[in-house]
């Protein structure tokens, strides 16, 4: 029995906006609990909400990165449902009038590109925090996001596998990024998914019993829950036993999933439109000026970054996930124009630091993108070596020091001064008799060994093309 795997993601992207959606309370992290609340964002009687303007704009844009139409007339409803993180009893959202549906974005998953349809992004207000005390049975309720903004945009059902999934969630977190419209801390729950997931026989078109994951705050956690799920359903099916449809915790821990309750349809959270807020009416100079404001999208800036800079897909890709450090690229480049050589230098050096030990953020980074390119122009015009370079741009980063200041203060400027070198390639040659020998005798990659002595007794600092051409001189002598 060969199955499908059907997979639709419902993605929560928490917006950057200073004020709650319908009050002023600040959206700031990391408060102490219960301080950024006030009587509308609690549900207190007799209270209004007023509509936040900066998410309407904020679910403009992304509806139009998204290729969604803009509903003209969109109303909020009520979600009703009883949790102790929701202090109305129910949750402000949208349901059959959204702000924006039918779009679609591209993906790219083993050299294929595929289109997958996102059924509609609508906004809403997010719930509280309930904080699970680690020694006692209680539990705490926090209600600092309660009324935080939120987009939530759900897909089509065109998934088909986990990995799809995650180029899916990551597309769309490079999307929100470029926008500036979410800061997609998964770990502060900024951008965080749901997954539906079901299978069926191959050739079927009739969905399958679906089950929905969550509690997944990375890419990781999002394919490895979803690769559990496919073969727990598939084991279950070729049993000859039923997929029941209910709610999953995603345990990191135990890399597994657990039930969390059976599913809820539409009916069980009885819709109606809220009597507090009017229809929100959106007309075509509020959807020209949103659009207007749209920057360059990463797949846009990838095929440009192929088709103008010469740079393969692979590392277009890389540099283009995340707007800060294709900006950061692209200063860089109009100080140093060898693309190749500075995306290298980026994805190898730049990153590599970012990621390390006390891993940094691009904003955080010490090292400008002006003064890594004059460091590269240092070693174009031969001022110092490949290697000397990675020894200033260690300096660079523990300092924030310009790489002029760093070679002069250290003395590391290359030498290139034939006299001064040929003298040291006579002596290492005087005292490694064997491996001349060795080299006469045709080992021609010992030259390496000759320039690799000399660098040792330079520090590092002797030209290597002129090392070579020394070397090459009087071993051939």
């Amino acid at each position: 029995m060969e199955f499908e795997t059907v997979i639709g993601l419902e993605i929560h992207s928490q917006l950057k906006t200073a004020s709650k959606i319908f009050c002023n309370c600040t959206t700031e992290f990391g408060n102490p609990p219960n301080t950024n609340t006030c009587p509308v964002c609690l549900g207190m009687p007799g209270v209004l909400p007023v509509l936040n303007k900066k998410v309407v704009d904020s679910a403009i844009m992304l509806g139009l990165a998204t290729n969604c139409e803009i509903r003209r007339e969109n109303e909020f409803a009520r979600k009703n449902y009883f949790y102790p993180d929701l202090p109305k009893g129910y949750q402000v959202s949208q349901f059959d009038k959204p702000i924006t549906e039918h779009g679609w974005i591209e993906i790219e998953v083993g050299g294929k590109i595929k289109k997958i349809g996102i059924t509609r992004i609508h906004m809403e207000e997010d719930a509280g925090k309930l904080v699970h005390d680690d020694l006692e049975p209680k539990s705490y309720v926090d209600l600092n996001r309660t009324g935080t903004p939120l987009l939530e945009i759900v897909s089509e059902p065109d998934l088909r596998s986990p990995e799809e999934a995650v180029a899916y969630l990551k597309k769309l977190h490079a999307i929100v990024r470029y926008l500036d419209i979410s800061d997609g801390n998964m770990q502060e729950g900024s951008f965080r998914c749901d997954a539906n997931i079901s299978l069926r026989l191959k050739g079927e078109t009739e969905l399958g019993t679906r089950t929905e994951l969550k509690n997944m705050n990375s890419f990781r956690n999002v394919q490895r829950a979803l690769e559990y799920e496919e073969r727990r359903q598939r084991d279950l099916l070729l049993d000859g036993e039923k997929v029941v449809q209910q709610t999953l915790l995603w345990d990191p821990a135990k890399n597994a999933t657990a039930s969390m309750r059976s599913k809820e349809e539409a009916h069980d959270y009885r819709y109606f439109p809220d009597p507090d807020l009017v229809p929100v009416v959106i007309d075509d100079q509020w959807i020209e000026a949103m659009r207007a404001t749209l920057p360059e999208l990463p797949a846009a800036r990838k095929e440009r970054f192929v088709e103008t800079m010469g740079l393969s897909a692979e590392d277009a890709e890389v540099l283009t996930s995340s707007r800060d450090l294709a900006d950061y690229f692209e200063t860089a480049l109009a100080d140093y124009d060898n693309a190749k050589k500075l995306a290298n230098w980026i994805m190898t050096e730049l990153m590599r630091e970012l990621k390390g030990e006390d891993s940094l953020d691009l904003g955080q980074c010490p090292v400008s993108p002006e003064n890594l390119a004059s460091l590269l122009v240092m070693v174009e015009k031969g001022t110092i070596s490949g290697k000397i370079a990675k020894t200033v741009f260690e300096e660079m980063l523990a300092s924030g020091t310009d790489p002029e200041t760093v070679v002069k203060e250290k003395n590391l400027v290359q030498m290139s001064d034939e006299g001064e070198l040929v003298t040291m390639v006579e002596e290492i040659i005087a005292a490694n008799p064997g491996q001349v020998a060795q080299f006469k005798d045709g080992k021609t990659k010992l030259m390496g060994f000759f320039v690799g002595q000399l660098m040792k007794k330079t520090g590092g600092k002797a030209n290597p093309g002129l090392a070579n051409k020394l070397f090459s001189k009087e071993l051939h002598k």
